[in-house]
C-alpha cells in the first residue's frame, strides 16, 4: 500500500528551514512520504515569511497554488504570515489548517495532518528518508530587540531557548539520517540561554554539542557584535566548528544604526570583527547590509560602503529598505526614494561581488576541506558543487562526491565562489 505524500514549502531564513525539517521528519513518522516541491499531494504545509510586504504577497501566491494545482489535498499554512495577516485571512486564500509559529502550534498542524492519514502513532521510517546533507536545527525562537525596521518580535514573540539536551537530541538525530553539517539557528541565537535556568550563553551550547555529539561540521547561525565573546572564540580551536561567522552590520553609520535601534556602534562591530580574524585568521565574514534606511544621507551611505571595503566581507546580503506595517520604520520620516534606494543597493552589491571574488582569490592555491552537497552541471562541465569549511562555494569534477567531504585545492574565483580540484582524502 503506498504511503500519502505531503509536500513540505518553505519561504524565508533558516529558522523556517529548521522548522519545516521538523515537520517533514514528523509527517514521516506519520506515514506520510515527504517531498519538498509543489505537487498533486495528499497534504500540503506551506511555512511562509513575512519579513517585507514582498514576503507577504510570496507566502499568499504560494497558498494559492497549492489551492489550485493540489485541489483535493489539505493544505497547512504555518509560519509568520499568519502572524501578521490573521488566521482568517490565511484561510481565506484557501487554507484547511493555520499554525502559529511556536512548537506547540506546529505540532497541532501535524496531529491535524496525521490523523487525515489515518495515524495515530510514530510509524517506523528508515534512518536515511529525507536525508539533508545540511541540517538546520532551532535552537531558539524569539526576539526580546525591537529593532525599528523588524517585525519578527511580533511573529516569532518573545525569547525561548531550547535545552542543550534537546539540541544535542536533533543533532545526533541529524547524523543518524545521513547528515554532514549541521546549521544552530534561531531568531536571535546571541541571546541563546538567557531565559534559563541558571543563565547560560551561546559558548556553552556550543561546547555541549561539539562535546556530546560526533557531527563532523557544525556552523552557527548570526551574532551580533556582543555576541563575539573570547570563551566564544576559544571554541573553534575545535576543527568540527567551521570557521564561518555571520555578523549583522546593517549599516556602517553610527546615527542610522541608532535610528534603527542596533545595539552596537561601528567601533564595537570593528572590535568584534578583529577579534575574529585574531582567533580565527581564515574566517569567513558575512553580513546583511539595509540600503536606503529612512534619514540615510549620502554619507551615511559612503560610510557603509567604507566599513564594507575595511572589513572584507566573504559575502553581502543586499536588502533594499522595505516598510513593514507594525514597525516603526515605516512610519519615520525622511523616507529615501525608491530610485536612491535602488542605487544604493546596486552599488552594494557590486562592491560585494568584488569583496567575494577577492575572498576566494585570497584562498587560492589552499587545500580546504569541502563538503560536497550535488552535481550542478556547469557550462564548463564542472559536475560537482560544495562548501569549503570556510562557506566559498566551489565547483569541481569528479565521480560520485554527494555528502562526502573531500578536500579540495581552491583554484581561480568562479560564479559566486571558486573553482577547484577535488584532493582526496575523503571523510
Amino acid at each position: 500500500m503506498s504511503r500519502p505524500v505531503a509536500a513540505v514549502l518553505t519561504l524565508g531564513c533558516k529558522l523556517n528551514l529548521a522548522d519545516s525539517e521538523e515537520i517533514a521528519r514528523a509527517l514521516r513518522r506519520a506515514g506520510y512520504e515527504v517531498v519538498d516541491r509543489l505537487c498533486e499531494a495528499e497534504a500540503v504545509v506551506i511555512n511562509t515569511c513575512s519579513v517585507t510586504h514582498v514576503a507577504d504577497q510570496k507566502s499568499r501566491r504560494l497558498i494559492r497554488a497549492a489551492r489550485r494545482l493540489a485541489p483535493g489535498a489539505a493544505v497547512a499554512v504555518t509560519g509568520c504570515y499568519p502572524q501578521t495577516a490573521g488566521f482568517d485571512a490565511v484561510r481565506a486564500l484557501g487554507a484547511d489548517i493555520v499554525a502559529g509559529t511556536r512548537d506547540a502550534d506546529k505540532a497541532e498542524l501535524v496531529a491535524a495532518l496525521s490523523a487525515r492519514a489515518g495515524r495515530s502513532t510514530p510509524q517506523e521510517t528508515s534512518p536515511e528518508a529525507g536525508l539533508r546533507i545540511r541540517a538546520f536545527i532551532k535552537a531558539q525562537e524569539g526576539c526580546n530587540d525591537v529593532c525599528a525596521f523588524c517585525i519578527v518580535p511580533r511573529t516569532r514573540h518573545r525569547e525561548e531557548s531550547r535545552s542543550i539536551e534537546r539540541v544535542v537530541a536533533e543533532v545526533e538525530a541529524a547524523g543518524a539520517a545521513g547528515a554532514k553539517e549541521v546549521v544552530l539557528t534561531g531568531t536571535q541565537l546571541g541571546a541563546w540561554g538567557r531565559d534559563l535556568v541558571p543563565p547560560l550563553r551561546p559558548h556553552h551550547l556550543i561546547a555541549g554539542v561539539l562535546e556530546r555529539t560526533e557531527v563532523p561540521r557544525l556552523r552557527f547561525s548570526s551574532l551580533q557584535p556582543q555576541d563575539i565573546t573570547p570563551e566564544l572564540l576559544a571554541l573553534w580551536s575545535d576543527p568540527r566548528l567551521m570557521p564561518h561567522f555571520h555578523l549583522a552590520l546593517q549599516s556602517g553609520s553610527d546615527r542610522i544604526l541608532a535610528a534603527m535601534r542596533r545595539r552596537y556602534t561601528i567601533r564595537e562591530y570593528l572590535a568584534a570583527v578583529a577579534r575574529i580574524r585574531a582567533a580565527v585568521p581564515d574566517a569567513a565574514i558575512t553580513t546583511d547590509v539595509i540600503a536606503g534606511f529612512p534619514g540615510e544621507t549620502e554619507e551615511d551611505f559612503r560610510a557603509t560602503l567604507r566599513v564594507c571595503e575595511e572589513v572584507g566581507f566573504a559575502r553581502i546580503h543586499v536588502f533594499p529598505f522595505s516598510p513593514r506595517r507594525g514597525t516603526l520604520a515605516a512610519k519615520l520620516p525622511e523616507q529615501v526614494p525608491p530610485e536612491v534606494k535602488r542605487e544604493r543597493a546596486a552599488a552594494l552589491a557590486e562592491l560585494g561581488r568584488k569583496l567575494r571574488e577577492r575572498f576566494a582569490a585570497a584562498n587560492r592555491g589552499r587545500r580546504r576541506p569541502v563538503l560536497w552537497e550535488e552535481e550542478r552541471p556547469t557550462p564548463d562541465g564542472l559536475r560537482w558543487h560544495g562548501y569549503t569549511d570556510n562557506y566559498i562555494p566551489v565547483y569541481a569534477s569528479g565521480e560520485g562526491l554527494r555528502n562526502r567531504i573531500v578536500p579540495a585545492v581552491i583554484g581561480e574565483p568562479y560564479l559566486d565562489g571558486a573553482r577547484a580540484v577535488v584532493a582526496g582524502g575523503a571523510a
